[in-house]
C-alpha cells in the first residue's frame, strides 16, 4: 500500500496499521491503551492522527486504522496535538495518581488540567480485560455496566475460579503504578517528572511537524540543526 506519512512516501504491507507504519519510520505516537501481543482496541484515543488532504480531512486512532492505498497521514498537526491533550487531560482528571499519565503529561507538554479530579483508581483502558483473556486464557474479569456505574470486576462481582492469580493485570494496568508524590501531592499534576525534549515546533511548522526540523527544550526555543 503506498502512502505517504508525514510527507515521507512509502510502501506499508497491507495487513499494516497507521500506528505500526508509523513506528517502522521512527515516528512517535503516543499509546495507552495499545499494547504489542493484544488485540487493537483505540479506546484511549491517543494515538489519533490526521488523514486525508485539504478541508478533507478527519482524526482516526492509528492503532486500528489500517494502511490505504493513496492514504495521506499528518501525525502531528496543530489539531492532533490539541486532540491528543484535550484526552490526555480528561483521562488525568480521571486518575491524577497514575504515574504512566503523568508521564505522558510531562513528554506532551500538557501543564493544565481544566477538569475537576475524580481520583478513581482506573482509566477502563481495558488492557487487563485483553490480557485476562488473549494472553492468559481466563477471561476472569471484564467490563460490567455503562456509563458512570462502568467498572472492571469479575462475573456477577464473585471470586472467579478461571483467576490463576498471575498478577498480569496488575502488570500491565497503567493506573497501578503511583506517581510520585512531589512537592505538592494534592495538585492533579504532579510537577513534571519526566524531563525530555518536547518534540514540537508548531508554532514555526504550522501544517507539518517532522521530528528532524527541531525540537523544543525547555527554555522554549527551537533547537534545529544550525542552532544546536
Amino acid at each position: 500500500m503506498n502512502l505517504t506519512i508525514d510527507g515521507i512516501p512509502f510502501d506499508a504491507p497491507e495487513s499494516w496499521t497507521i500506528l505500526e507504519t508509523a513506528r517502522f519510520l521512527g515516528l512517535e505516537i503516543p499509546t495507552l491503551c495499545y499494547h504489542e501481543g493484544l488485540s487493537a482496541w483505540g479506546g484511549c484515543r491517543l494515538c489519533i492522527v490526521e488523514i486525508g488532504t485539504g478541508d478533507r480531512t478527519k482524526l482516526v486512532t492509528s492503532c486500528t486504522y489500517p494502511v490505504e492505498e493513496g492514504l495521506v497521514v499528518h501525525t502531528a498537526t496543530k489539531r492532533v496535538i490539541s486532540a491528543r491533550k484535550m484526552i490526555l487531560e480528561l483521562l488525568i482528571s480521571q486518575c491524577p495518581t497514575s504515574k504512566v499519565l503523568q508521564d505522558l503529561a510531562a513528554k506532551m507538554g500538557l501543564n493544565q488540567v481544566r477538569f475537576s479530579p475524580k481520583w478513581e483508581n482506573c482509566i477502563y483502558c481495558g488492557l487487563c480485560v485483553r490480557i485476562c483473556e488473549e494472553q492468559m486464557m481466563a477471561s476472569a474479569i471484564g467490563f460490567a455496566n455503562r456509563g458512570n456505574e462502568l467498572k472492571i470486576h469479575t462475573p456477577f462481582d464473585k471470586t472467579s475460579d478461571e483467576c490463576r492469580r498471575c498478577g498480569g493485570c496488575m502488570y500491565i494496568c497503567p493506573a497501578c503504578t503511583t506517581r510520585c508524590e512531589g512537592t505538592n501531592p494534592e495538585n492533579v499534576l504532579c510537577g513534571r517528572c519526566e524531563n525530555t525534549l518536547q518534540p514540537t515546533c508548531l508554532e514555526v511548522y504550522e501544517n507539518n511537524y517532522h521530528c528532524w526540523m527541531g525540537l523544543k527544550g525547555e527554555c522554549g526555543t527551537c533547537v534545529t540543526e544550525n542552532n544546536k
